[in-house]
This record gives C-alpha cells, sequence and structure tokens, in this order.
C-alpha cells in the first residue's frame, strides 16, 4: 500500500479532488463523497496505466500539502496482482 496525499476544493459547481504528489490524478464531483470516489478510482486507473507502459509509481512526499485546498487527507493506493494466462501465438513452421 502507497500512502499519497489527496486535496479538495469547494466550488460554485462541486468540489475538486487531486492527487498531490502524483501528477495527472484530478477529477471534479457534485460533493464530497463523490469527489474522493473518483479520485480513488482515478488514482487505480493512473496507477495501472503507468504499471502497463513500464513506468514506476510516483513517490510519496510526506507532508505535502495546499495552502489553498479546503480539504487535504491521505489517500491510499492498494493493487492487487492480477495472475492470468496469455495467450501464446501458435508458431507454424512451413516443411522445406
Amino acid at each position: 500500500m502507497l500512502t499519497y496525499t489527496s486535496a479538495y476544493k469547494f466550488l460554485a459547481d462541486g468540489v475538486h479532488g487531486e492527487v498531490l504528489d502524483f501528477p495527472g490524478v484530478i477529477t471534479c464531483g457534485n460533493d464530497i463523497s463523490q469527489a474522493r470516489k473518483l479520485l480513488a478510482g482515478a488514482l487505480v486507473d493512473m496507477a495501472e496505466t503507468n504499471i502497463g507502459l513500464g513506468e514506476s509509481l510516483p513517490t510519496p512526499q510526506i507532508g505535502i500539502s495546499d495552502s489553498d485546498a479546503d480539504i487535504v487527507e491521505p489517500i491510499h493506493l492498494i493493487l492487487n496482482a492480477a495472475s492470468g494466462v496469455r495467450e501464446i501465438p501458435e508458431i507454424i513452421s512451413e516443411a522445406a
């Protein structure tokens, strides 16, 4: 489990959320509950994308904050290893 830092700002038309120490993980919800749920999903999606591309995950930055945020709190990333069988293409050789 990795613990990143999330920040939420209350806007006139909803709640903006972002993970401060994982660039690109942002969302917006109608309320704080929805914003938290959407941000958690966005964090998993971005982490899986990084892993799928062979890229490392950003290192969580202890103490990172956003003075403009209304709420700053930890957000936990838990990824499960999936096992599966990959299909191996059949190799057909031609007899000479």
